[in-house]
């Protein structure tokens, strides 16, 4: 019967167990002979080292005798049975020393560095994902190394290297934590590993900026306190610059920092290799020819401008009249310095719309926008959109967080994490926020800052009690106009000449738009566009007019606000009028003029003057170029009279070009960015639809930049119409939108598509559409580090795909579980898979696919250290991938290309690879593949020798890091630093 693994402990006690029971070491001298065996990680240990740990300055003349009796116990102990003098196979000679044949399954401490590194290697992508798997490896220790062995042998060096690895990895773990937004999560890890190395500076300022972001900014003060006078007392020294810019962080909040975690210095570094995107530099066989000389630098970027802090306030109007009362109070609410309270609330009576709240909002804010110099921030969350569409307040912080510099991928998963986050970046900044058309507290709530500086203004029809009584939030109330103010608004518009010459015409207006600025908007406009109609027409068209805008009715008053814009829409073309109704169908929240002519079925050349006059009238606004939006009111009107002149036949086939128009277009893009992805190809497009054109991979992702929220709300809408037909439109548009969230890092959004195309599938009881539903669902929660989740659905999806027959699926979805392999370190796992891709795909004839996987295959072998195999694969790939013109596939070729020579110790091969790729990336504009693959460049030039090389290259990784606010560039400056031998900056 074989006997039961054997499991060996060093962190902590020494211990050795056979299955669950706990094997008899001994003395402390034959624990120590093993603790020592066990630190060396399966490299040789001398007998003098030996000697050295167990005996110290003074060993015995048998020491030698002994060591060797030592280790036939320990041989006999691990392999019970074994002959006298054999030497087995745990406990083995070699190079004058012993070797205990240990592995990450039977050695914690192997174990440890496997997790400690792959966490590393996936912390810039997966900041979650390697959080969780570097608490794993700290919980492997259960006390202090070796417990149980002699203090003098423990004191041998061998011993303190290992030691210095618990710091560094509760570093890197508190690194993640900050980037995912958890900083609680390390704080008991820090804390203790802080106590243990007291003058650990970067360790100490690891563990001030997790207590400062989660919320224990006193503590954290207190602690810097503590070790500067400890510095002082022990050392004779101030704290060091790592340690004065984490007190710094928590005082005023720097940006990086405060947006990235830790600085790498403080943190230690977390690369990864990467075979990601991006010249042609090869010949038509794929071959290098003429490498260059291995000093030559690589040809640098242009310097990025620095990121703008962000001014997204709408367009303040030119004409703003009355409220001066109110601009009064709010002045005196955000304070003449600025330094006003944090949260300010506008509020309507009886949420009254349409009564001017977001005109003052943004006519104020503009006026005070001077005073926040890092920024301000507008978001309409839509809380009374007619459609139904409330933003969710996730999608609102992750926007903001955009804007704020957070890359996609450094959002954590979860509402609450990335509130934490958009908190601790407004920390000791100056932003002025503005968040209109709340639907209630709870919707807010996540969107608010956390601490003094900032001014949030708030606009809602709700009154917002709770986040008065919560927040300490100041109501500031909105009336209609009265006589006085409508008469000035008019004035304003249209001439004090004009309307003094008919002063009662004038009051009636007023009086029937019922002191509404918006109702008084969409008159005024309209005879301003007729400026010889006689004021008393306008009143009198007005009162015979008739509309139903029911929900709006004032209790008040005897006028319905309807009527203004009943009348206002008869004031256009017929054609324009029919365009406006249709509007109403589209889910929002907003549109541009193709799609405005997929509503209606025209060609855009004759959309676009009906759009025309809409916005003339006010009817629907220009709120940027080539983007129209409703109002509120404006829409529900609309959305009254699509229902009562236009059947329901009518309003289907309108939708149905909407959601076509977007489908198609949606999936030219997919394959501009994705050529060998496999989406299923939309049904053709009914009369009246005209897809955009998209000339490039360039202009796809602009189209799908611009279209990303309403292409959001499409797809929810098409879900839930409850029609089969539309069901599978959701499926097929979400599908096709993956590789732009994949390219873009809008993971979040992916997942809430995803999940909403996967209920759609299986809704409609199509395997193969669950199928595919499946792996979408698994991609988007792998790259989230969701695994637990995405590999059943992956293997489910394998199922599913080899039950139907589809090679296609099977091939796709085995490159998506290689992927989960290589997340988990199991490269040899993600190399079989791939291969099963890469015979499906040959088996088919798909050469875009093949092309790919191929890279990917020479990508693995590369990785396991077969670089001759992995060169044979990727130049095959190469060919395949020039001649289909993929030129994102052929970057991914060179820089596995490359990085096979640099390990061959071909450099001059290795840097014409990378500079190919380079020259691909420049020119499709991948900043951040860009700067790493120039991360390697320079560690090319420094392995020939060339140090200048190397600087100048990771100089230019440096300045694109540095654009993005990416957390590499301070991987970058530690490089630049080691080499200049001091800690400046460049």
């Amino acid at each position: 019967m074989p006997l039961e693994p054997l499991r060996f402990a060093v962190l902590g006690a020494v211990r050795v167990f056979r299955g669950d029971a706990e094997l008899g070491l001994g003395g402390p001298q034959e624990r120590a002979f093993l603790a020592l065996l066990l630190v060396g990680a399966g490299r040789p240990v001398a007998v003098s080292e030996i000697v050295d740990v167990l005996w110290g300055a003074a060993p015995p003349r048998s020491a030698v005798n002994v060591v060797r009796r030592h280790v036939g116990s320990l041989r006999r102990l691990l392999e019970p049975g074994l002959a006298a003098r054999a030497e087995g196979r745990r406990l083995v000679r070699d190079a004058g020393g012993y070797r205990l044949v240990t592995d990450g399954d039977s050695s914690d401490l192997l174990r440890f560095r496997a997790l400690r590194e792959e966490g590393r290697r996936i912390a810039d992508r997966s900041p979650a994902q390697a959080l969780e798997l570097l608490t794993e490896a700290l919980s492997l220790w259960r006390g202090p190394l070796a417990v149980g062995i002699p203090a003098q042998a423990r004191a041998h060096p061998a011993f303190d290297a290992v030691d210095r690895e618990l710091p560094a990895a509760v570093r890197l773990a508190a690194d993640a934590a900050l980037r995912a937004g958890r900083p609680d999560v390390v704080l008991a890890d820090l804390r203790q590993a802080a106590a243990r190395h007291p003058l650990d500076e970067p360790l100490q300022a690891g563990l001030l900026l997790a207590l400062a972001a989660a919320g224990h900014r006193s503590e954290a003060l207190a602690a810097y306190e503590a070790v500067r006078a400890r510095l002082a007392e022990e050392l004779g020294i101030d704290p060091g610059a790592v340690l004065r810019d984490a007190r710094d962080t928590v005082l005023h909040g720097v940006r990086d920092t405060v947006l990235h975690g830790v600085p790498e210095a403080a943190v230690g570094s977390s690369s990864g290799e990467s075979s990601a995107e991006v010249s042609d530099g090869a010949g038509a066989d794929g071959s290098l020819a003429d490498p260059a000389p291995a000093h030559a630098p690589a040809p640098g970027p242009p310097s990025p401008p620095a990121l703008p802090p962000p001014a997204q306030l709408p367009h303040g109007t030119e004409v703003f009249t009355g409220r001066d009362a109110e601009l009064d109070e709010a002045f005196a609410l955000s304070g003449a310095d600025g330094s006003g309270p944090g949260t300010v609330v506008i509020s309507a009576i009886g949420g009254m719309a349409g009564v001017g709240k977001t005109t003052l909002a943004v006519h104020w804010a503009h006026r005070v926008a001077d005073r926040f110099p890092d920024g301000q921030l507008y978001v309409n969350l839509r809380g009374f959109d007619p459609s139904g569409a409330v933003l969710d307040p996730g999608e609102a912080v992750r926007g903001f967080l955009g804007a704020l510099g957070v890359p996609p991928e450094r959002v954590p998963h979860g509402v609450d994490a990335q509130a934490a986050l958009y908190r601790s970046v407004l920390a000791g900044r100056r932003v002025l926020v503005v968040l209109d058309n709340a639907r209630d507290t709870e919707q807010v709530r996540p969107l608010l800052p956390g601490s003094p500086g900032c001014l949030t203004i708030v606009t809602s029809r709700d009154e917002l009690h709770g986040l008065v009584a919560a927040h300490g939030a100041h109501s500031l109330v909105l009336r209609p106009f009265d006589a006085v103010q409508a008469r000035a608004f008019l004035v304003r518009r249209l001439g004090a000449e004009r309307v003094a010459a008919e002063p009662r015409a004038a009051d009636e207006i007023s009086e029937l738009c019922a002191g509404l600025p918006l109702a008084l908007a969409c008159v005024a406009a309209r005879a301003a566009g007729h400026p010889h109609f006689p004021l008393a027409a306008v009143a009198a068209e007005l009162r015979e007019a008739h509309g139903s805008l029911d929900a709006f009715v004032r209790s008040d008053a005897f006028v319905d606000v309807g009527t203004v814009f009943s009348w206002s829409s008869r004031a256009v073309s017929a054609a324009a009028a029919r365009l406006f109704r249709l509007l109403a169908l589209h889910p929002g929240p907003d549109l541009c003029l193709p799609a405005a002519a997929a509503l209606a079925g025209l060609p855009v050349r004759r959309a676009r003057p009906l759009l025309a006059e809409l916005t003339g009238l006010h009817l629907v606004t220009e709120h940027s170029p080539g983007r129209y939006a409703f109002h509120d009111l404006l829409r529900a009107h609309a959305g009254e009279l699509v229902h009562e002149r236009h059947t329901e036949a009518d309003r289907a086939a309108a939708l149905n070009r909407l959601h076509h128009h977007y489908l198609h277009t949606v999936h030219a893009a997919d394959r501009l960015l994705a050529p060998n992805a496999d989406p299923l190809p939309p049904p053709p497009a009914p009369e009246g639809v005209h897809p955009e054109p998209l000339a490039d991979d360039d202009r796809a992702l602009a189209w799908l930049t611009a279209e990303h929220a309403v292409l959001l709300a499409v797809v929810e809408t098409a879900a839930a119409s409850g029609q089969p037909v539309q069901e599978r439109l959701a499926c097929q548009l979400a599908w096709s939108l993956e590789p732009f969230f994949d390219r873009r890092g809008h993971w979040h959004d992916g997942l809430a598509v995803q999940r909403t195309a996967l209920g759609a599938a299986r809704r409609l009881a199509d395997p193969a559409l669950e199928a595919r539903g499946l792996r979408g669902l698994a991609r988007v929660e792998g790259r989230l580090g969701l695994h637990s989740r995405s590999v059943p659905r992956l293997e489910r999806a394998l199922e599913l795909f080899t039950e139907l027959g589809d090679d296609t699926g099977q091939a796709h979805t085995h490159r998506s579980l290689g992927w989960e392999c290589d997340q988990r370190g199991d490269l040899p796992g993600a190399l079989r898979h791939n291969r099963f891709a890469l015979g499906l795909f040959r088996t088919l004839g798909d050469r875009a696919a093949q092309a790919s996987v191929l890279n990917s295959v020479g990508w693995y072998h590369a990785q396991l250290g077969e670089y001759r195999r992995a060169l044979t694969h990727c130049f095959e790939a190469l060919t395949m991938l020039q001649e289909l013109g993929d030129r994102y596939g052929q970057a991914a070729t060179w820089d596995s290309i490359a990085y096979a020579h640099h390990h061959l110790g071909r450099h001059p091969h290795a840097l014409l690879g990378y500079r190919n790729a380079l020259a691909l990336l420049r020119d499709l504009g991948v900043p951040y593949v860009e700067a790493d693959i120039l991360v390697r460049v320079g560690d090319t030039h420094l392995a020939t020798g060339d140090h200048d090389g190397a600087r100048t290259a990771w100089q230019q990784a440096l300045v694109l890091l540095r654009s993005l606010n990416h957390p590499d560039a301070e991987r970058v400056q530690a490089l630049l630093n080691a080499r200049d031998g001091h800690a400046g900056a460049v």
